[in-house]
């Protein structure tokens, strides 16, 4: 196992930081990384926001469900699908953008994805630590306001970023047969695997809090999927010009 191995292996959601600062030449190095994340056919299609100052972390955090984390990291990091960027390139050459595609949303969603993981790595590389935010779409339209963000633009997903305070055990995954498929999608042992895994992950949870929980995976998967999750997010979309053709 080589050391980015190692690393990539060693990950663990931080929610905890000191009060160290974050240096500007490392941020930015870690955007850089975040910048060389493949890209689909080179659009590039996604901005990252900066958060430093503490009265907009904090209404973040409330935007965000509460999650104190965000208020209290040095940088909170929002990493948005941007369209915005081609129309200008179409503007530039006189041509009109045809944005409304559902490929185009998820063209610019993934290139979104893939510079946060590589934003991640390398921060994590830095002994940074960070917690990934999906909370960000819970109020999606205050946070856009906030942020100023134009037409052809929507949060996907945020990062606190800071120095660790804490050293919580990595959360064990599913195991490789149920998430990798040779040739054909083939579920014939995936049962089995899952309730092998509810097993582990409940004994890791009673660990972790010394007896206080101990839900498996799959009680945690049926609780979430019985439930509505964020339904404003199509009106939002469409509102922002992804029309989802």
């Amino acid at each position: 196992m080589n050391d980015v191995i190692r690393l990539i292996k060693s990950h663990r959601s931080i929610r905890k930081f000191t009060e160290q600062g974050i240096d500007e030449s490392l941020l930015k190095e870690i955007v850089e990384c975040a910048q060389w994340a493949s890209s689909s056919s080179f659009v590039q299609a996604y901005s990252i926001i900066g958060i430093k100052d503490q009265e907009t972390k904090k209404l973040l955090a409330k935007l965000c469900g509460e999650q104190s984390y965000i208020e209290m990291c040095p940088v909170f990091l929002v990493f948005c699908a941007d369209l915005n960027r081609l129309k200008m390139a179409c503007t530039l050459h006189k041509t009109e953008m045809v944005g409304e595609y559902t490929e185009s949303f998820i063209m610019a969603t993934a290139d979104a994805a893939l510079a946060a993981q590589n934003a991640m790595i390398a921060a994590e590389s830095l002994g940074l630590g960070g917690v990934y935010i999906g909370g960000i779409r819970n109020n999606p339209e205050e946070v856009s306001r906030m942020l100023k963000l134009p037409e052809f633009v929507y949060p996907v997903l945020g990062i606190c970023l800071g120095y660790p305070a804490q050293d919580p055990g990595s959360k064990p995954r599913l195991s490789l047969e149920v998430i990798y498929k040779e040739e054909v999608y083939d579920t014939k042992n995936d049962l089995a695997a899952i309730e092998a895994y509810d097993e582990k992950i409940s004994a890791y949870y009673v660990e972790r809090t010394r007896g206080k929980r101990n839900d498996s995976w799959t009680q945690q998967m049926a609780q979430k999927m019985q439930a509505e999750t964020r339904p404003h997010m199509k009106e939002f979309l469409r509102n922002r010009g992804f029309q989802m053709k």
